[in-house]
Order: C-alpha cells, then structure tokens, then sequence
C-alpha cells in the first residue's frame, strides 16, 4: 500500500500533467484525467483500514469533486469565461470547506481550520500554478509548482501524523 506523501505527491504530479494537456489541448488529455481521477479513489483506499468503508467512499468522493472542479475551472479559464471561472472557483473552496468538515469529522487530531487554511493554500498555488502554465510563464510555473510539491508533503504529513495520534497502537 502507497503512503499518504505518495498520493499527495502523484495527486499533484498528475494534476500539473492535467493542467498542461488542457492548456495545450493535447490529445492525452482524457486519459491524464482518468488517471488524475484514480488518485481520488487511491486516497479513498487509504482511508478505508483506518477509517472504514463510509470514510473511505466519502473521502474519494470529495477528492473526485475537487479534481472535477478544478477541471472545470481551468477550461472556463482557457474558453476566457470568467463567469464560470469565478463559479468553478466558489465550489471549489466549498468542497475545500466540505473536505475540512470531513477530515475533522474523522479524526479529532485534523481541526477544521487547520486543514481548510491548508486546503486554501493548496487551491490558491495550483491555481497560480495554472494561470503561470496558461500566460505561458514558465519559470513562475516552475516555481510554483516546487512550492506545490512541499505543501503536498506537508498536507500528507498533517493527515498521517493525525491517523497516527488518533490510533497509537497501529505504529509498527
């Protein structure tokens, strides 16, 4: 079984992979996303030893409806469509907010403010990481992204720091 940082880690690898096929409309496309999509029930799987079979559904659940939105959100950008941009963007930092409530829900040791300040400041570099990739500016792209990778590390960190609190005696 993957660790938490290597789903983070791929759940970002393989969201910039989307981001660039979308913005280059390049025929890979709907397979990048299929398996972007994937991530969100591979992060379901991990919940469900710990957390059981209706965290784990809900978990992928949330995580799908983040990738989806993000999708939306980057091709209402590409089509110039700011309306829909800006309503892409309000679901998703709801869905941010429902991931909050539901971590916390899970585990005591995740408060909701902790991680939705956490989730806010994942949407807001992927989103920065998206309009670098689309304006065509490479090197904030690049730098952006480095940053993306950190926080991903430091997201999978909080979360299996807080699996461990709440069942001590899984440590191996």
């Amino acid at each position: 079984m993957r660790n938490e940082r290597s789903l983070w880690e791929e759940h970002v690898a393989w969201t910039r992979m989307a981001i660039i096929s979308l913005t280059f409309n390049l025929p890979d496309v709907n397979f990048v996303i299929a398996r972007l999509l994937k991530n969100a029930g591979d992060m379901g799987e991990m919940f469900r030893p710990i957390y059981g079979e209706p965290a784990a559904k809900t978990y992928a659940a949330l995580i799908k409806e983040h990738l989806l939105v993000a999708a939306d959100l980057v091709k209402a950008a590409l089509a110039g469509n700011t309306q829909a941009a800006e309503t892409a963007e309000r679901k998703w930092y709801a869905n941010a907010d429902q991931i909050a409530l539901f971590l916390n829900s899970v585990n005591k040791f995740l408060p909701k403010e902790k991680v939705r300040e956490m989730f806010y400041q994942h949407l807001n570099l992927t989103k920065q990481e998206a309009l670098y990739m689309i304006n065509k500016d490479y090197q904030k792209d690049i730098a952006v992204y480095d940053e993306i990778e950190k926080q991903a590390r430091e997201m999978a960190d909080m979360i299996s720091d807080a699996m461990i609190k709440l069942y001590p005696d899984l440590q191996r």
